[in-house]
């Protein structure tokens, strides 16, 4: 798929949002989920790190700006309907997610209830000393 502007290639939701996969782009684990705007896409591309829509800030947020845990950008993707980005990172610090977790991805399921299976790595009060989290 071409288009003279790579951004307008993206199917946007009717809140100028679209869903983005950080993914470890050496073991493909599946890290976090998160929203993009077509500025948090472009500022993606140029900064060379994962800079996402924070629909409860209503602003950009910049992974890893209070946090640390910042990714780098190896790769983008989208799929098939253009609709979900994929970006290939690496994972600063080992901990994607504001519970403290390597993977926001944290919960299975077994005898229909859902278990924590991935262990705490570092206690998210001590990440977020100033700011309470929520996903940076």
């Amino acid at each position: 798929m071409t288009s003279t502007n790579w951004i307008d290639a993206i199917a946007w939701d009717d809140q100028g949002l679209a869903p983005a996969i950080a993914q470890d782009a050496e073991t493909g684990e599946v890290l976090m989920m998160a929203w993009m705007n077509a500025e948090a896409l472009t500022r993606t591309v140029e900064e060379g790190r994962a800079i996402y829509w924070s629909r409860s800030r209503g602003k950009l947020w910049r992974k890893g700006e209070s946090s640390g845990h910042v990714q780098t950008l190896h790769d983008i993707r989208i799929d098939c309907d253009a609709d979900v980005i994929l970006l290939k990172v690496d994972q600063i610090g080992d901990i994607a997610c504001h519970t403290g977790r390597r993977s926001c991805f944290y919960r299975r399921l077994e005898d229909r209830q859902w278990i924590e299976a991935e262990p705490v790595l570092k206690d998210p009060d001590a990440i977020y000393q100033d700011d309470k989290g929520n996903g940076s």
